[in-house]
């Protein structure tokens, strides 16, 4: 009698373990970890079943709530779910309708410290720029609305914007991201903005800077010593001679 009593308990107990399990890998897990959606973060249940988070979305969705049923949903789909018409209509409802609730949830203080952590072992890819010397770039959206514009990177040191290496990637939709994305985390953590002075690029033929050529950074770099803040786009022709102009002539 004692042995069945110890074999039901280890089955309870091999039962609660598998559920433990099951449950943890839900919809959400499974949509984050499909081929493209690396730059995503697993948003929190709670933070999805808080109303408050959620306020204006529902007009945006013709299937919100079922789509809002799919995102919470403890199991992930299957084939046949993805073959089915119906679902498959109710899932791209449900894509946008969790990329614009990612967006939200990136701006808290939890979404932000999970950033934090992806940004420091440079999951987002690093800076093309070679003087940059492989700084670590954050994910930003050239618009808040979705279907818009795909994803971008921010260099935090030369910030400027590039296109994501990744080749899975550039297709995401930038509006899980939002505008405010990187520069919120700077703000947060200014610990993370680098500090050194971005190297422009100089042009040389044999060794001898080219007469004329203008360096952006270089301008930028003399403007921030001066207190002299330019606008982001900047018109070659209406700047003045850099410092190598004025030697010259």
């Amino acid at each position: 009698m004692l042995s069945g009593i110890l074999r039901s308990s280890n089955s309870e107990t091999e039962s609660e373990a598998s559920s433990d399990i099951s449950s943890s890998y839900c919809w959400i897990t499974w949509f984050v970890s499909q081929p493209g959606n690396e730059f995503l973060l697993e948003v929190e249940e709670e933070f999805i079943r808080d109303n408050f988070n959620l306020y204006g979305l529902r007009p945006l969705f013709q299937f919100y709530d079922h789509a809002l049923e799919m995102i919470l949903d403890p199991e992930c789909p299957d084939e046949e779910d993805l073959g089915d018409r119906e679902f498959t209509e109710i899932y791209r409802d449900a894509a946008e309708l969790y990329g614009l609730i990612h967006q939200r949830f990136a701006l808290s203080p939890r979404g932000l410290a999970m950033l934090k952590e992806k940004y420091q072992s440079s999951e987002f890819g690093v800076c093309p720029r070679v003087p940059c010397h492989n700084q670590s770039c954050l994910p930003i959206g050239l618009r808040d609305e979705p279907r818009q514009q795909t994803v971008r990177v921010f260099c935090p040191k030369c910030e400027q914007l590039y296109v994501p290496k990744n080749r899975h990637v550039i297709n995401l939709d930038g509006a899980c991201f939002g505008t405010s994305l990187p520069h919120m985390l700077l703000q947060t953590f200014p610990e993370l903005v680098p500090l050194e002075t971005p190297v422009p690029f100089e042009a040389k033929i044999f060794g001898f800077r080219v007469h004329g050529h203008k360096s952006v950074v270089r301008i930028k770099n003399k403007n921030a010593q001066a207190g002299i803040r330019l606008p982001r786009r900047i018109d070659l022709a209406s700047l003045p001679p850099d410092d190598f102009d004025q030697d010259s002539t």
